[in-house]
């Protein structure tokens, strides 16, 4: 049953129970399901199903491109390298602007959504189209993608901590001391440096993240130029000294061996292999920014849905290009040995290079000081799934990040690689909210007098979702298959 239609100029309006509006509220700063919003202290108002923020935003075009592209770049952009050197960089690249031009396609099914009846949060537009179950199915999509985002944070700690480790000590080979080994290194940065942040009542946002990713990415491109091809190792399986540009370091373990077929030193352009699989999971896992398009767009100035998406579209295409010349210049400096955590593949070539140490001590602060803010927001859908409607208690506050925290890390220890992360993740709850997600929703809340279902919009938004749902099933099935014969190979684990 269709609800009711509010127009177009109450989008901004906050409503009540009793269908007046209010003043009281008008000053507030708050806004429904913001992470940073301890639990206890959300109005009773954000519970009402067709609520509506009443917030004067105040954020600029470019900044709200700034902030959505902060929201897309993610540690997505560290497996896309690999993507490329199992798919060809043709093929990588047209599943990759495939990739964008849907996302882009998904945020202005969102948008038409948000704009029939007023809703700026992504679990109450679920609500608005299938009730308490939508919401749930909406809840559970964002907390699975929120613990794979942490889960791939914390697995490049446990990557990259004893590398930095390594090179501060100068030590040319690892040993087995404890405080070279990754699994004891992500528990101790969980415990004394995560976890007394996630304690807070309260957290404010940190907004850097794509300024490491940026640096990262120049890093890539420059390293290209220095690191010879072919590389030791494959010159021959033995053990021998880089030239002096490198720093005459050498090799440290054998590489996965390359197909025979597959000269070390030329780029593939279409490839398929097992592998191929992971790649669709990896770039949709780097493109989900969807539950925050609505926050978003809330906070924008002069708000309208044509200004959002152009916003969109532009944060999309800057991501697209730093993703694509990140994998290019990743790929065509290790080729088909790259592996799954790009940044992991440089300590086979000079552990010392000091770019390389300031962009791992870069990336890791970033991804440290960001896992906190991920883990408010799952522990807000989890006490809103189970505890909804109770006033805050410290003791259930703790509990949850402490639950979350030692699941997350029990999972990151035990995966052989973030691979597996980005595969399972990318799979399931990113298909969800890119593509199924939207699409039902705009095909329920979009009044049937205005689009009938057989109508051209409604029946682009069923395709959209039928995409979703069969790459799904293909990309899950593909990776159980691989996990099943052993065909992943470990990307650097610890």
């Amino acid at each position: 049953m269709e609800g009711p239609e509010l127009p177009v100029q109450a989008e901004m309006v906050e409503l009540v129970p009793n269908g007046k509006h209010t003043a009281a509220l008008s000053t507030t700063n708050w806004q429904c399901g913001a992470p940073w919003v301890p639990p206890g202290s959300i109005p009773p108002l954000c519970h009402h199903p067709l609520f509506v923020t009443q917030f004067e935003g105040k954020t600029s075009f470019g900044m709200s491109v700034f902030n959505l592209s902060n929201a897309i770049m993610g540690s997505g952009i560290l497996g896309l390298a690999y993507a490329m050197a199992n798919t060809g960089i043709i093929l990588f690249l047209f599943l990759l602007t495939a990739v964008a031009l849907l996302s882009s396609y998904s945020i202005h099914l969102l948008l038409k959504s948000s704009g029939i009846v007023g809703i700026r949060a992504y679990e109450q537009l679920g609500f608005r189209a299938f009730g308490t179950p939508g919401k749930l199915a909406a809840a559970i999509a964002i907390t699975l993608q929120n613990i794979g985002a942490m889960s791939s944070y914390l697995y490049i700690v446990k990557s990259e901590v004893p590398l930095v480790i390594q090179t501060f000590l100068n030590l040319e080979e690892k040993t087995t001391d404890w405080y070279l080994n990754g699994n004891y290194l992500v528990i101790l940065v969980s415990v004394t440096i995560i976890l007394p942040l996630a304690l807070m009542k309260q957290l404010g946002k940190w907004g850097h993240e794509w300024a490491w990713d940026l640096g990262g990415m120049v890093a890539v491109i420059y390293k290209k130029f220095q690191i010879p091809c072919p590389l030791p190792e494959q010159e021959g399986n033995i053990t021998i000294g880089i030239n002096a540009s490198l720093g005459g370091e050498h090799w440290d373990g054998p590489a996965a061996p390359l197909p025979p077929e597959v000269e070390a030193c030329t780029p593939n352009f279409f490839t398929l292999n097992s592998q191929t699989a992971y790649t669709i999971p990896i770039m949709a896992f780097a493109f989900v920014c969807h539950p925050e398009v609505l926050p978003i767009y809330t906070e924008l100035k002069d708000p309208s849905k044509k200004k959002m998406q152009c916003i969109s579209n532009i944060s999309i295409t800057v991501m697209y290009l730093m993703y694509f010349l990140a994998a290019l210049f990743g790929y065509l400096t290790f080729y088909g040995r790259v592996e799954s955590e790009l940044l992991h593949t440089y300590s086979r070539v000079d552990p010392f290079d000091v770019l390389i140490l300031c962009v791992r001590v870069a990336v890791l602060t970033a991804v440290t000081l960001t896992v906190p803010i991920v883990l408010f927001p799952v522990r807000r859908a989890i006490q809103q799934m189970l505890f909804q409607g109770k006033n805050f208690s410290w003791i259930r506050h703790i509990a949850i990040a402490v639950i979350l925290l030692t699941f997350i890390n029990l999972l990151v220890i035990f995966a052989p690689s973030i691979l597996g992360i980005f595969g399972l993740i990318g799979a399931t709850s990113a298909p969800c909210l890119i593509f199924i997600f939207p699409a039902i929703f705009y095909i329920r809340i979009m009044p049937k007098d205005k689009e009938p279902l057989r109508s051209t919009p409604k029946i682009l938004a069923a395709c959209f979702a039928l995409l979703g749902v069969l790459f799904m099933i293909m990309s899950l099935s593909f990776i159980i298959t691989d996990w099943a014969t052993g065909g992943g190979r470990s990307g650097g684990s610890h």
